[in-house]
């Protein structure tokens, strides 16, 4: 099961609390994975397609309880997938559609069914618990979440501008910082941080979720701690490796070519010191002089000796 299933199903699990949370998160549903469906002039039906069944089922029950509408639930083979079913809930009593409708604030003309609001009313989300059933609605009617292993995203997928603008604004109430993009026809609202991922799964009440991304967020921090430790150890030491290389090819040119016993005593210590730890880091071989010297000192001595190899090849030319 996806990450995203996995949350989806444990959001549509939570209990209904009260009535206008109920209807918040209906009309988010509504808004963005409803069909309204009409036949003759006057006839309305309201129909829901899902793969989910814990979501039909929490589509049925929040009609259910709302309403106590007889509601048509069907269950079809998809044919394109050849494994996972659809499951088709249906609202055929046109009396109970446009009843929903319009407490949804979605039918502003009962006559007329093609005049549609998109907005979402204030009314609706006026309390901070039905702007949190409206977000859970939301992302159960369109909502998607990467699993954190990969990437950190979640995004609502909307057909309406005016709808994902009004969407991101009660997102953003909760001092996230959602954005919107275009794909196709559609309009994504998203968030891309993992902190704010965090809050909005604590917002609509996908606790479980919660924590099961935390733990993968903190393993992979500390995965990718240990990582650039690792690298940057390495790259210390292949720097490290590659400097005593180079100051030993100097010393041997120096010893080949004038004699290492007719350099200046500090320049013979070291060249001596290098030649016998060749591994050994600048600070290492400063403790095994005496007295110690320091870093910057055995680098000093180390340029010396790179002058006079220096000198020896350009003499060489």
């Amino acid at each position: 099961m996806s990450f995203s299933s996995m949350t989806k199903n444990e959001l549509a699990r939570l209990p209904i609390e009260n009535y206008c949370c109920a209807l918040a998160e209906l009309a988010a549903i509504v808004r963005i994975g409803g069909t309204i469906q009409v036949s003759g002039k006057k006839n309305l039906r309201l129909k829901f397609v899902t793969e989910n069944a814990a979501i039909a089922r929490r589509i049925f029950v929040l009609i259910k309880n709302l309403y106590n509408a007889d509601i048509e639930v069907m269950v079809r083979k998809n044919k394109q997938l050849k494994k996972n079913n659809n499951y088709i809930i249906i609202v055929n009593s046109t009396e109970t559609t446009k009843k929903i409708l319009e407490d949804i604030g979605f039918l502003t003309d009962e006559n007329n069914p093609f005049i549609i609001n998109y907005k979402i009313p204030e009314k609706l989300v006026e309390k901070r618990c039905c702007k949190r059933a409206y977000i859970r609605g939301a992302f159960l009617g369109g909502g998607s979440i990467s699993n954190p292993e990969k990437s950190y995203h979640l995004e609502f997928v909307s057909n309406n501008k005016e709808h994902s603008i009004a969407l991101s604004n009660i997102i953003n109430s909760f001092n996230l910082n959602s954005k919107i993009v275009m794909r196709k026809d559609n309009y994504i609202i998203y968030l891309k941080e993992g902190e704010q991922i965090v809050d909005i799964l604590n917002i609509i009440g996908a606790h479980q979720a919660l924590l099961k991304f935390e733990d993968i967020r903190v393993l992979k921090d500390v995965r990718n701690n240990i990582n650039r430790l690792v690298n940057c150890e390495t790259a210390n030491l292949s720097k490290t490796i590659n400097a005593s290389l180079k100051q030993v090819n100097n010393i041997k040119l120096i010893d080949k070519k004038i004699g290492l016993e007719n350099l200046p005593k500090n320049l013979q210590e070291i060249a001596y010191l290098r030649l016998e730890h060749r591994d050994a880091s600048l600070k290492e071989l400063g403790k095994m002089l005496d007295p110690p010297l320091g870093k910057s000192g055995i680098n000093h001595r180390f340029r010396k000796i790179e002058e006079i190899a220096d000198k020896i090849r350009k003499g060489e030319d």
